[in-house]
């Protein structure tokens, strides 16, 4: 399938020179001193820092019809700002149809400025969109890395809603330098993902 003119468009649209992110502004201004002063840090190193952030789709259905993946591949791209590719199956699964190398679905890394301009989209725009929102679970992965799961792609404004051939799911994964889920949580929570309050 060609390339749409905007999933090429998003590819090809490169970071202004000089350009800083709101959200790193923020966490060189705001966070690393509110996390230092909450964990008593002795430096500026020991403050946790978001590494990256991983985006996975998988397409349960492409074993059937390959164009699935290529439309996923699209709407990820459009949705992340930056290429996606195809992830492949490991192993042969016969009760699936799976063969080894067969695409399952797409995958998206993202670092620097595009990581930040995701994050503020993410936290700002399509998660408020989400219906009957209240907040999203706080539970780590016990290595400072936290992944939220996505039941609709359509929760992201890059998506039109009536060109859409399947509602699919997605996991962001945030990566960080903290030691602790506690140290995590405080920073993911500064930079504004919605996590729900305790019921105490």
């Amino acid at each position: 399938m060609a390339k749409t003119k905007k999933t090429a468009e998003v590819v090809n649209n490169a970071v202004p020179a000089g350009y800083v992110p709101t959200l790193k502004k923020l966490y060189r201004d705001e966070i690393v001193p509110k996390l230092m002063k909450e964990f008593s840090y002795t430096t500026v190193m020991q403050v946790p820092k978001l590494v990256k952030i991983t985006i996975n789709q998988g397409v349960g259905d492409a074993t059937g019809d390959k164009k699935l993946v290529e439309v996923a591949q699209q709407e990820l791209t459009l949705i992340a700002g930056q290429k996606a590719v195809t992830t492949l199956s490991k192993k042969d699964i016969s009760n699936f149809k799976l063969r080894k190398g067969n695409p399952i679905g797409v995958k998206v890394t993202l670092r620097a400025s595009k990581m930040y301009e995701f994050l503020e989209r993410l936290i700002r725009i399509s998660l408020p969109r989400i219906r009957d929102f209240n907040g999203i679970s706080e539970k780590m992965d016990g290595k400072g890395n936290y992944t939220l799961g996505i039941k609709e792609q359509i929760i992201f404004p890059e998506i039109d809603i009536d060109k859409i051939t399947k509602i699919l799911g997605l996991e962001i994964t945030f990566v960080t330098t903290a030691k602790t889920d506690e140290e995590a949580h405080a920073l993911l929570r500064e930079f504004g993902l919605p996590f729900k309050k305790h019921n105490n």
